[in-house]
């Protein structure tokens, strides 16, 4: 999860050399760029040969669409923490007892943690079989008609730049091999990397349950051993200090200063709590009479 991140960041920096005079005729420059594909290599952890999103992550500040676990990670912890303190400032601000609060909250951290898995295993899954249909669609033409697969290659190719005697040459020879063409054509027309399709559809699910638990858990942990006002202060005070850190880890990826994302985080957040508990009160005190 780290690995990403810090590959992220030099990717984002590879061309901060570029600016300063001092470094014009020195290897810095040079060598900065080299970090960020070792990097790079490194992150990916995988022997396939890069392509074109690869070259376009390490272009200077397009850099910014790596370390896409972690992101995923720190903002479903973030959901998880703000649906669930919200939902437990409600049921305090309506004056419940402690046990029902912590009950609640427990139950909200699952049917949140539930409902986020499944939904994300669904998009996943989803956009999987959307892309294996398309795929096999693809590979029917490609069996079915060749000679429009190939016209279709060569249209591709000259809108790419090449001559129409270049593209037809290249797409003669890739339309000879049958699993090139079909993998060329997937990628060129469809757009689609057959070797990714979005990622597993059971990983997302499973680490959208787990970052929701570790955000949802905050508030609600407190009143394991508080009640009352000292529940409601220390759930407060622990989901505050969590909404700042997340915000702080934000950073990494909108490069804003950290007291400012910390400091909108948590007013954001606590926004958000102290309107259900005002509600849960106003609530709270109609049902009393």
């Amino acid at each position: 999860m780290v690995l990403p991140t810090v590959q992220n960041l030099e990717a984002i920096d590879r061309d901060h050399y570029d600016l300063q005079a001092e470094t014009e005729g020195t290897p810095m420059r040079a060598q900065e760029r080299s970090h960020a594909r070792v990097l790079k290599r490194l992150a990916d952890r995988t022997d396939a040969l890069w392509d074109g999103s690869v070259f376009s992550r390490l272009e200077g500040r397009h850099g910014a669409g790596g370390g896409n676990a972690l992101r995923a990670a720190v903002l479903g912890a973030n959901d998880g923490l703000v649906s669930n303190l919200s939902l437990v400032m409600g049921v305090a601000g309506a004056e419940f007892s402690q046990q029902t609060v912590l009950i609640t909250g427990l139950a909200g951290l699952l049917a949140g943690a539930c409902s986020m898995a499944m939904g994300e295993w669904l998009s996943v899954q989803s956009s999987r079989e959307l892309y294996q249909k398309q795929i096999a669609t693809e590979a029917d033409e490609l069996a079915q008609v060749p000679e429009e697969e190939m016209e279709e290659l060569r249209l591709i190719y000259q809108s790419k730049g090449l001559d129409h005697a270049q593209a037809k040459a290249l797409a003669e020879r890739i339309i000879t091999n049958k699993g090139a063409a079909l993998d060329t054509l997937v990628r060129e027309e469809l757009g689609i990397n057959p070797d990714d399709l979005g990622g597993s559809a059971w990983i997302a699910a499973i680490s959208s349950f787990a970052v929701f638990v570790v955000g949802a858990i905050v508030p609600v942990a407190p009143f394991l051993v508080f009640g009352g006002a000292a529940g409601v202060l220390a759930s407060a005070a622990a989901s505050a200090a969590a909404l700042f850190l997340i915000g702080s880890a934000i950073t990494v990826f909108t490069g804003r200063g950290v007291l400012f994302s910390g400091t909108r985080q948590l007013l954001i957040g606590m926004s958000a709590a102290a309107i259900t508990y005002g509600v849960g009160t106003l609530l709270g005190t109609a049902i009393r009479g």
